[in-house]
């Protein structure tokens, strides 16, 4: 390997990490490569120490006229990066301290089903929903975009329409099947995302995906295309549920704010937000995977409605969530990790690490259940 240089030595690298079952791969000047396997950073190889001039035949390489300025600019780029028989991967490329690193996150080819997910089956039910808008949100690396897409391919197995998606880069690759699918990447199909969703409404949508809610503007579309009769998916690098909502409506100025949160809590179906928690060694064994997904899952119903439009009612949500098992399919993350902890799936210890309330979650542990904890 340490003879090869350019987009031969990226391949090499990016074929080594998916056979490491690695999720992320790092590419920086003066260490060896290192990957992301199971949630840990270890070095891919100690056979190689990449130089300057590694990296930047690999950038050579792989990089567009237009990205190569961008990178030389000194601005960040994100692209997509497939590689024959063996996956897909979304590339992030920097700069650092005058020199160029990457990021490479691998995208497997197949797109899992819900059900191969560990999902929820109130997950199926929003993606096989006629309109409204469904936000899946979690922190970075928490597998949205594979929630998503499963959610995508959902609608594309069980009915027709049209599905057009507006992502920055295009990651999972999906084909026509019950559906059309009408796939377009920010700066080489269309020029941003609010760009796109205007024209996307002129397409006959059935279906908009939209890569992540990053700014006004864009909230805006999604809501008014919700609001007129289509189902809308879209992501956000949130918390849990109520910090959503915190999200959306805070992007506003206070003027409009009580508008917005009407046309939201007509528009909205449903928030999924997950973690990525590990599974212990047994799980591990029995699932041939290091990770479970846990989730928190709100339903738009009467109940959360009213509580949506009321800004001071905001911390009564997590309640209606712990109500709403019955029969909306609702749950808090700390519901969700007891489930796993119960059936021996994640341990103690990971329970508590991820838990909402871990004050809470320690006392039901015990067995001592306070009048506000649910599970």
């Amino acid at each position: 390997m340490e003879n090869l240089k350019g987009e031969e030595l990226f391949q090499a690298l990016l074929k080594k990490a998916v056979e490491e079952k690695a999720s992320d791969v790092h590419l920086k000047t003066g260490i060896p490569p290192v990957v992301r396997v199971g949630g840990t950073l270890r070095l891919l190889t100690k056979a190689l120490v990449l130089t300057n001039e590694m990296v930047d035949s690999i950038c050579q390489n792989i990089l567009t006229g237009t990205h190569r300025e961008k990178v030389r600019a000194g601005k960040e780029v994100d692209l997509a990066y497939s590689l024959p028989k063996v996956g897909r991967f979304r590339l992030n490329i920097f700069k650092h301290r005058s020199q160029i690193g990457i990021i490479a996150r691998f995208i497997p080819f197949e797109i899992k089903t819900i059900d191969e997910l560990g999902l929820p089956g109130a997950v199926r039910s929003l993606a096989q929903l006629k309109r409204g808008l469904v936000l899946v949100t979690g922190t970075a690396g928490s597998g949205k975009s594979t929630t998503m897409a499963a959610m995508i391919q959902e609608w594309n197995n069980s009915r027709g329409g049209h599905i057009i998606t507006i992502e920055d880069p295009i990651e999972y690759l999906i084909r026509d099947r019950k559906a059309i699918i009408t796939q377009r990447e920010v700066g080489l199909d269309t020029e941003n995302f609010d760009s796109g969703l205007k024209y996307a409404l002129r397409q006959d949508p059935d279906v908009i995906m939209i890569g992540e809610l990053r700014d006004r503007e864009t909230i805006v579309a999604a809501l008014n295309a919700a609001e007129t009769g289509h189902l809308v998916f879209s992501t956000l690098h949130t918390r849990d549920a109520k910090d959503t909502v915190n999200r959306i409506i805070g992007v506003f100025e206070p003027g409009v704010q009580a508008a917005v949160r009407t046309q939201f809590a007509a528009s909205l179906a449903g928030v999924v937000s997950q973690r990525l928690v590990p599974y212990t060694k047994e799980a591990q064994a029995k699932y041939g995977k290091s990770n479970t997904v846990a989730c928190e899952i709100l339903i738009n119903t009467p109940r959360t409605r009213s509580l949506l439009m009321d800004p001071t009612r905001m911390d009564e949500l997590r309640k209606a969530i712990e109500d709403g098992g019955h029969p909306y399919g609702m749950q808090t993350f700390d519901q969700h990790l007891m489930s796993l902890y119960e059936a021996k799936e994640i341990s103690r210890e990971t329970a508590l690490r991820f838990s909402s309330q871990p004050g809470e979650f320690e006392l039901r542990l015990r067995g001592i259940v306070t009048s506000s904890a649910h599970f």
